[in-house]
């Protein structure tokens, strides 16, 4: 679909204000806090931000990157996630086109980067995330054309039966916890997003991913221990993406190596 310069921009800045909440879930979700009230603070000075501080990126650019009270830092993680999802919505208008689809997979996809920065942070996928979205998700057959929902009810089963029975063999054969059950139920609630057919793609690709992305980080971190622990619930939200944009395409091309 093409979209006009203008229309573009509006997009992108819309996805980039609702990335700014998200970065308001993702500070204050782990810490049991209201993700509503108060209103944004510098977590230095505790000092309150007014609006004109607050605009996605464009105040961080202004500010240099420093609260204007205190000067503390701020981290450039903010406008990055702000920045990811205005590209997010402004892709998948482009893939989807403005329909009741697109709504879904940008509500999908911004699930997955809250939980994906509150797993790099803390190690820990919340059930006040992936236990409801495994709910709001599984409604996939009423946006996404040719969902079925028994394409769904699948998805679910298998997403978080196939990582349960991955966690029940390793913990019988090595007497100890190899997968939290955060990322059992993230792949059950990705499971009703793409239904069965996503969820392999995703635990396939999102594997392969954290292969490569645990030797790059023990190479950099020149880390060699191999309990070494890295929290997969990023590259399965990254693998799931890449599904939602490019799983069709990628499919018939593994397929037609074979």
């Amino acid at each position: 679909m093409s979209i006009p310069v203008s229309a573009s921009l509006i997009i992108f800045f819309t996805g980039a204000c609702i990335g700014s909440f998200l970065n308001v879930c993702i500070y204050r979700i782990p810490l049991h806090r209201s993700i509503i009230y108060p209103g944004s603070a510098c977590p230095n000075c505790k000092k309150s931000l007014p609006f004109y501080l607050n605009i996605p990126i464009i105040s961080y650019l202004l500010l240099r990157g420093a609260c204007r009270f205190c000067r503390t830092p701020i981290s450039l993680r903010y406008p990055m996630v702000e920045a990811l999802t205005g590209l997010l919505a402004l892709a998948l208008t482009v893939k989807f086109g403005l329909t009741a689809a697109t709504l879904f997979w940008f509500t999908f996809t911004a699930t997955l980067v809250v939980i994906s920065f509150i797993d790099i942070d803390f190690q820990i996928i919340p059930d006040t995330i992936s236990l409801p979205g495994i709910v709001v998700f599984a409604t996939a057959a009423w946006f996404v054309p040719g969902m079925r929902f028994t394409d769904t009810l699948i998805g679910i089963l298998a997403g978080g039966g196939t990582l349960y029975l991955v966690a029940l063999f390793y913990y019988i054969l090595r007497k100890e916890e190899g997968m939290g059950g955060g990322d059992i139920k993230l792949l059950a609630m990705i499971g009703g997003a793409v239904g069965w057919q996503g969820v392999f793609f995703t635990l396939f690709v999102g594997s392969l991913l954290g292969t490569v992305g645990g030797i790059v980080i023990m190479v950099l971190t020149r880390l060699v221990d191999i309990k070494l622990r890295i929290p997969f619930g990023p590259f399965l939200s990254a693998a799931a993406v890449l599904y939602v944009f490019f799983g069709n395409t990628l499919i018939h091309w593994y397929l037609a190596m074979l």
